[in-house]
């Protein structure tokens, strides 16, 4: 069966009864734009078991393939929501980099040099896929209602929640929301209804962005050009997609006209000037942009959350836009659920602004500085950034700095008012706050990845290297699994663990390549407690029931 056409798809306005309702029918949460940050909400929410209905002012997907990188971060997440696996099978995956001046090659970079990861450090993948993929998942969720050409008029706050104003081809209806997610894009109109902004930075350039059907043999890598002799003084991008289709993005200078920049008279030459005269290829969608930085001073506003491009964008170079806000997605969407069962304080939605204003404040520092090297402003800048890449050939220092755009990451929530610090020794990246790492584990026999175990609730990770814990500690384990905050206890069994006495209601792992250990700095009786969101909220080098109970306390905003 060939791929569906996304871009051709089209949803037919539907009316509901709220529309014909005497009072504003009752919503738990109601999200803002069905693109893949608020798809991927409404998805996380309704696993949790949280009805939501998604509102979209248009009828159609993303037009053109706008955002095309997607991490391994984000892949994770959406291996917990069911799609991590259609969007691998049918994109471009790939770990390698290469960064050029002029015309040698200066760097080659790996973002996975290590075996023993499920997913690869990125994937490209046509927007449209992205979303059409979601979209195609939360179809089929009885805790999604989808509703297409309902346009956002206007938006009232209250003690309990939103009441909104919607406009449709039938004319308008008003709904009540117990919470409101704005996932509606950069020019957020929710945005806009309550008075809010923006603020940062503009800088003065453009880039066209220009994706070309062809058939071609240059390996599936990221290409980065500074000053290359078909595009002098200025930087080029060249990715691969699927469908044979590859990402060229030109930067043109503050002075280019925009409107003339896209015509296909001017467009063409410069492809040309890049694959060669007599290339074979097709202009499938070009488009020009302006680099910016900026974000909301805050995410949350009373009961109205900000995620994704209508909380904060950046510039293009990183992938850090699509990705920050998927992750902005699945912290909130565990946060709400729980807030909406009464097993939280409403506090607990503070720690979400708290946390994706920190990380959305990362991604704008990485973000303009590398705006800043790729498009230097001064004569002394572009010679700094010239004498940088000419070093880079040879001299690992000069590496460090060269920046064609720092590639996404997920953040460390260092700082973070959920973490229980550490009381024990501990090396290693798994610091409270961090997100998980991956590796290849065995359950029952069978190959499998430890990620798989964290499925969007708080779990307990007891390294067993040498032998099963005794009967108290298996009693304190079976305890927590019956507190109002349930946590999952899983065992991670050494190579020798002998696992015949194992009770049957108790998940084991096989760290098998002792990989996990590794990655976790895990000794005998090493603890971790992992949130919903895959990131750490405590370890310990030894458990201790009370201590776990006073970690999950904190890290769900009880403390």
């Amino acid at each position: 069966m060939g791929d569906i056409d996304f871009q051709a798809m089209e949803f037919a306005y539907e009316k509901h009864s709220d529309q014909t309702a005497g009072e504003p029918a009752r919503h738990q949460v109601v999200v803002v734009g069905a693109g893949p940050v608020g798809l991927t909400t409404a998805l996380d929410l309704a696993r949790q078991g949280v009805r939501v209905v998604v509102l979209d002012d248009d009828y159609r997907l993303s037009t053109g393939s706008r955002a095309i990188c997607f991490s391994k971060r984000t892949l994770e997440i959406w291996d917990r929501l069911g799609v991590g696996q259609r969007m691998i099978d049918k994109g471009v995956s790939w770990n390698v980099g290469k960064v050029f001046f002029r015309e040698q090659e200066v760097w080659r970079f790996d973002l996975l040099p290590e075996p023993g990861h499920r997913r690869p450090a990125f994937i490209n993948l046509q927007q449209y896929y992205a979303e059409g993929y979601l979209y195609e998942q939360a179809r089929q969720q009885p805790h999604i209602e989808l509703r297409w050409k309902n346009k956002v008029a206007n938006v009232t706050q209250g003690d309990d929640g939103v009441t909104l104003t919607v406009e449709t081809p039938e004319g308008p209806y008003q709904l009540h929301a117990d919470w409101l997610i704005a996932c509606d894009g950069a020019r957020s109109p929710v945005r806009k209804l309550i008075g809010q902004e923006s603020h940062g930075r503009i800088f003065r350039d453009r880039f066209l962005i220009a994706d070309v059907k062809m058939t071609a043999d240059f390996p599936s890598e990221r290409w980065f050009w500074f000053d290359p002799p078909f595009h002098p003084n200025q930087s080029v991008l060249l990715h691969r997609q699927p469908d044979n289709v590859w990402r060229i993005d030109f930067q043109l200078g503050w002075n280019a006209d925009p409107v003339e920049a896209v015509k296909p008279e001017n467009v063409l030459p410069r492809i040309r000037a890049l694959l060669g005269p007599d290339a074979q290829f097709e202009l499938e969608w070009v488009s020009v942009y302006t680099f910016a930085c900026e974000r909301m001073d805050k995410f949350r506003h009373g009961r109205i959350v900000f995620a994704g491009d209508s909380a904060h964008r950046v510039s293009p170079f990183g992938a850090r836009g699509a990705n920050s806000g998927v992750q902005d997605a699945e912290n909130l969407a565990w946060k709400l659920r729980l807030v909406l069962a009464g097993l939280a304080p409403d506090a607990l939605i503070d720690s979400y602004g708290a946390e994706r204003e920190f990380a959305a404040d990362e991604n704008i520092l990485n973000s303009s500085r590398a705006t800043d090297f790729i498009t230097p402003k001064s004569d002394i800048s572009r010679s700094f950034r010239n004498a940088v890449l000419n070093l880079a050939k040879d001299h690992p220092f000069a590496r460090s700095l060269v920046n064609s755009g720092r590639l996404s990451l997920p953040a460390t929530y260092s700082g973070s008012p959920l973490n229980t610090p550490d009381t024990d020794a501990f090396s290693g990246r798994m610091t409270p706050g961090a997100v998980a790492l991956d590796a290849p584990v065995q359950t029952r026999g069978e190959p499998g990845w430890w990620l798989s175990q964290l499925d969007g609730e708080f779990v307990l990770a007891l390294f067993c290297t040498d032998a099963l814990p005794g009967k108290d500690t298996l009693q304190a384990l079976q305890a927590l699994r019956l507190a109002p905050v349930p946590v999952k206890a899983v065992l991670v069994a050494g190579p020798q663990c002998d696992l015949s006495a194992m009770p049957a209601e108790l998940t084991v792992v096989r760290d098998s390549e002792g990989c996990l250990a590794k990655r976790y700095d895990a000794q005998p009786g090493t603890a971790y407690l992992i949130r919903p969101d895959q990131h750490i909220a405590a370890r310990w080098r030894a458990i201790n029931s009370d201590a776990v109970a006073a970690a999950v306390n904190r890290a769900t905003g009880r403390a």
